[in-house]
């Protein structure tokens, strides 16, 4: 792939402000999902069944699991944008075809859409810290050094959602993804409980998959600790957006260019 064509320009940041502006518009209704959800799960999980669970990790039930909310928060605001609404702006809208009528390109599309899915990502994790922390879940001097991850874990699932979105003809198609890829994280990869309470080979999987690498670096920044092999699990989060972005820019420009 011709790598000028492949990378984005300053167009991306013109889509990304397109999209900002847009959800400007639905702000309220938009941030009263934010902080109310996570206001359930903190009250129905955190207090409801940590009653039960009392401490796990060497901390309350109620902490363990804010910090794990957090994780699949952006997991799934990123995976939300990047399917249904970028569906809607490519084939009911028309938008993107309405952007390449202009000078910019499908990389710079893309990057954008990418760039915003991140940042819808980083809107709701941060609702969810604000939320936490008047439980006292939230807590230590690291919280801000949790939102470069917390961008980078939305890019990364925004870039997977927008290889699902260039490969769909249907809305229906993303019930697959949710099936088999959203929802599997959200159970298996360290949100609700630690990983090493799975079987062996669960381990393995869980391994391979992002949100695990997302919760690995959120857990402890946002619990007053900093974090074991931050590389590794950075790198893999950064992997899976360069590898996904690179899919959906070419699964992309064959569908909006043919």
């Amino acid at each position: 792939m011709p790598m000028g064509e492949v990378l984005p320009g300053p167009g991306a940041l013109a889509v990304l402000q397109r999209n900002f502006g847009v959800w400007r518009k639905l702000l309220v209704p938009s941030m009263l999902g934010n902080f109310g959800d996570p206001l359930l799960y903190l009250l129905a999980l955190g207090y409801g069944l940590g009653h039960f669970v009392g401490r796990m990790d060497g901390m309350p039930y109620i902490t363990f699991i804010a910090s794990g909310i957090v994780a699949s928060s952006v997991m799934n605001t990123a995976s939300f944008e990047g399917l249904y609404s970028a569906f809607t702006r490519m084939s009911a809208q028309r938008t993107y075809a309405a952007m390449l009528a202009t000078p910019l390109r499908v990389s710079d599309i893309l990057a954008g859409e990418v760039l915003w899915c991140a940042v819808k990502g980083l809107i709701s994790a941060v609702a969810i810290i604000i939320v936490a922390s008047f439980f006292g879940a939230i807590q230590g001097p690291w919280v801000l050094l949790a939102l470069p991850v917390i961008l980078l874990a939305g890019l990364s699932f925004g870039g997977l959602a927008l290889v699902m979105t260039a490969l769909a003809r249907s809305y229906d198609f993303f019930m697959y993804y949710f099936t088999l890829a959203v929802t599997p994280m959200f159970l298996f990869c360290g949100v609700f409980y630690p990983l090493h309470s799975l079987p062996p080979l669960a381990q393995q999987v869980a391994q391979v998959l992002p949100l695990t690498h997302a919760v690995a670096l959120l857990r402890p920044l946002l619990t007053g600790h900093l974090p074991h092999e931050v590389l590794y699990h950075a790198g893999v989060l950064l992997l899976y957006t360069l590898v996904a972005y690179g899919f959906a820019w070419r699964l992309l420009s064959r569908r909006l260019l043919r």
